[in-house]
């Protein structure tokens, strides 16, 4: 166990998708829903698509699994499939990583913690509403509030809380590149959707042993 990063940081800023929680099934649910309301996508949405597609900006994610859209298409479904996710997450939502409020529990008496996602408006809510640990975090940002990249809300979420050393927590390569971009050390999970082999200050395979680390 790595225990050169204790007491390092003043705060951390978390990932959601393959880190705090997985809602993929469930998100299929939703865009096939929305698939059925027009007559032009080709393809069924499955858990390992969303899963490729994890930690792109949502509308990053339509341009990139739906490249033979035009873009008023592209836009009208992704309206669509918005709105049926955060519905039918709301009613069902998704799945928390084991350990998940002894680890903010644990965290948040040492650390002030955030969340910064690349997820639509309303999406991060969802997750709160769903666990029921909005209590354990300070505040957040997504890419839907500002249209921006994850690097910027990351930035804006350090100098929005007056934070002096922050770390970033997430599962992707997309996750380490923002965090390298905003100029805060990352931490990766490597029970996620993604694959950093260089660059983190530390790995973590459990949220337990997250805790652990930090």
């Amino acid at each position: 166990m790595d225990t050169s990063i204790k007491d390092k940081y003043d705060s951390i800023i978390f990932d959601l998708d393959g880190t705090l929680w997985d809602s993929s099934a469930n998100v299929v649910i939703a865009w096939q829903t929305a698939k059925e309301q027009v007559n032009y996508i080709r393809e069924d949405f499955t858990r390992p698509m969303i899963h490729s597609i994890t930690g792109m900006t949502y509308k990053a994610i339509f341009e990139t699994l739906l490249p033979y859209l035009n873009e008023e298409q592209r836009e009208e479904f992704k309206a669509i499939a918005g709105k049926y996710e955060l519905e039918i997450l709301y009613e069902r939502g998704g799945e928390l990583y084991p350990g998940l409020e002894d680890m903010l529990k644990q965290l948040s008496a040492k650390y002030k913690l955030f969340i910064v996602s690349n997820c639509q408006s309303g999406y991060i809510e969802v997750f709160f509403k769903i666990s029921g640990f909005e209590k354990y975090f300070m505040g957040h940002q997504c890419y839907g509030t500002k249209n921006q990249p994850k690097a910027e809300n990351i930035i804006d979420i350090i100098n929005d809380h007056d934070l002096k050393a922050p770390v970033y927590i997430g599962d992707t390569l997309g996750d380490y590149n923002a965090a390298t971009k905003a100029g805060v050390p990352f931490i990766f999970v490597d029970y996620g959707f993604g694959k950093v082999d260089e660059g983190p200050v530390a790995t973590a395979s459990s949220l337990t042993e997250l805790a652990e680390i930090l």
